[in-house]
């Protein structure tokens, strides 16, 4: 009997746990509709530290702070949407946004790639597409600049050795024999430089790719979040202490 009675505890504890609903989801989806993205960004954030797993809120998280012209720290939010998605809506959702915030950063290359995964998970989505070509263009009439410096670095020292070369065919009577020599370490230098070009590439790697980072914010959009969480903490914390000890429990809404 008292192990039936434990059982049936254990078992209403999932119950109510399953019950728990996602109120912040809600109310960031309410401010975000009125424009009021500091405050719906302080929802979403306790939504995702409270519910880790559910991919809507990363994703939401991230559409509000790319409306506050941050988008960098959006695409790092839609990366962890990409992770926690079950479902390829989602994470064709996320994808479209990386390509928009790389858009908006001028990484037209790496753009490309993101609604490039977009469509895997949702071929017949038009505004993906569209995005994508776009993309295709823009890096098409702005291609990535080139290394200027090195070219004049390298045109300099060429010029360099021309001239060294023209004062040693005055000054040396022995040219041919030293010229001999020379091109033997010449050829050893050039095996040196070429094995030390590929270590450094191997060493590379991907380090190229521009990883997401969430980018600074300012002053006063930090103090306006922190402000509303605090609110928030505040009105929970009201909440609990007016509840009974014990509640009856709810039907679930839906978070979507």
């Amino acid at each position: 009997m008292k192990k039936f009675i434990t059982y049936c505890l254990i078992l209403i504890s999932f119950v109510v746990k399953a019950q728990e609903k996602d109120k912040f989801l809600p109310q960031g989806n309410e401010k975000f509709a009125d424009k009021n993205y500091v405050d719906a960004e302080a929802d979403y954030r306790l939504s995702q530290a409270k519910f880790k797993k559910k991919s809507i809120a990363s994703y939401n998280l991230g559409t509000t702070i790319y409306k506050q012209n941050q988008p960098a720290e959006a695409k790092y939010q839609f990366e962890k949407a990409i992770k926690d998605a079950k479902t390829k809506p989602e994470k064709h959702q996320a994808y479209h946004n990386i390509g928009n915030s790389l858009m908006k950063e001028k990484d037209y290359t790496n753009a490309i790639e993101a609604y490039k995964n977009a469509l895997r998970n949702d071929p017949s989505d038009e505004e993906t597409r569209y995005n994508y070509a776009l993309a295709k263009k823009m890096l098409k009439d702005n291609p990535p600049p080139k290394d200027k410096n090195k070219d004049k670095d390298k045109d300099k020292n060429k010029d360099k050795n021309k001239d060294k070369d023209k004062k040693d065919d005055k000054k040396d009577p022995n040219k041919d024999k030293k010229d001999d020599k020379k091109d033997k370490g010449d050829n050893k230098d050039k095996d040196n430089k070429d094995g030390n070009d590929k270590k450094d590439k191997q060493d590379k790697g991907d380090g190229d790719k521009p990883q997401p980072k969430p980018s600074g914010a300012s002053k006063q959009r930090i103090d306006n979040l922190l402000d509303a969480v605090n609110n928030e903490e505040k009105k929970v914390q009201q909440k609990v202490n007016a509840q009974k000890v014990q509640a009856n429990p709810k039907k679930p809404e839906k978070d979507w």
